[in-house]
């Protein structure tokens, strides 16, 4: 986390207040597209991984906080609202890796022109768990349904980049298993 921090901050991006801090999105932002539109050159995904609070008890699934970088330097909660965030079709129930949590990874990949490179890449187990955020979040241990709730990220190999397409996973080393997405990255000219 402090390595993120100090990523940022070296984009001119402000520390937070406090670890963990909470910042809302609105819904309409997540989608399952393959595809996004951005502004400029200016933002890069971020793999994390996603609680999703649903009517039939809690999931977890991937997905990319998309930001913008040059907003993110005028305040974290502006540049948030800025870029779709995506996340991947398909989900597990949290119940069937919580004995073996700290297990699982987190990869992204990108791809800039021809060339494609791991920009991410760690353990889920250096971050703070699901009930932890949870109860940090709600003051309860129970996040309310149809909330999802994006949990963090890794810092990068290399620099933070904009690139033309963004490849996420969460593996489950244990049950053999992955959950991924990738999505295009469109940019769109930013006129001033």
């Amino acid at each position: 986390m402090e390595r993120h921090i100090r990523e940022l901050e070296a984009l001119g991006v402000k520390r937070p207040k406090r670890t963990p801090i909470f910042y809302r999105v609105a819904a309409d932002l997540l989608t399952g597209r393959n595809a996004i539109e951005v502004l400029g050159e200016h933002s890069s995904g971020e793999v994390e991984f996603v609680l999703l609070s649903l009517a039939d008890g809690l999931w977890v699934g991937v997905g990319s906080d998309h930001t913008d970088r040059k907003a993110e330097a005028i305040g974290v909660s502006l540049s948030k609202q800025m870029c779709a965030k995506p996340v991947g079709a398909k989900a597990w129930r949290y119940d069937e890796v919580r004995a073996h949590w700290e297990r699982l990874l987190l990869r992204s990949h990108i791809r800039r022109g021809s060339e494609r490179r791991l920009y991410q890449e760690g353990s889920v187990a250096t971050m703070r768990s699901p009930d932890e955020l949870i109860r940090l979040y709600t003051g309860n241990g129970a996040l309310p349904v149809g909330t999802a709730m994006f949990c963090g990220t890794l810092a990068v190999h290399g620099d933070i980049v904009a690139a033309d397409r963004f490849e996420m996973e969460l593996e489950d080393p244990v049950l053999g298993r992955k959950l991924s997405h990738a999505y295009d990255i469109n940019t769109l000219p930013d006129e001033g």
